[in-house]
């Protein structure tokens, strides 16, 4: 059951990164933050399957977590952040807008 928790916990995690991601790109059209999404888009798939495949065998789930985490590492990001505060960065305020 534990093991079911952390494979949960990661999902979530990986969830919310990739709508911080989408967030971000949507308001400030930066590419960076495109291919993050579409890593955390493949990062949330295996985590998922990874979660899934812990019910049956905890050793093979979380190594399929642990990929998708590997794969949802974000590279390189232009600065979108210049005076907003812990919450707005959490939830992926910008101060920057180009739509």
């Amino acid at each position: 059951m534990m093991y079911l928790l952390i494979a949960i916990t990661a999902y979530i995690v990986v969830l919310f990164l990739t709508l911080r991601d989408i967030r971000i790109y949507k308001r400030t059209r930066y590419q960076s933050y495109r291919k993050g999404a579409m890593k955390g888009i493949a990062a949330m798939f295996a985590t998922l399957l990874g979660a899934i495949l812990t019910l049956a065998n905890p050793s093979i789930g979380l190594l399929l977590v642990l990929i998708g985490l590997f794969i949802n590492r974000k590279g390189v990001r232009e600065k979108v952040f210049q005076n907003a505060g812990t919450l707005d960065r959490f939830l992926g305020k910008t101060d920057i807008d180009n739509q």
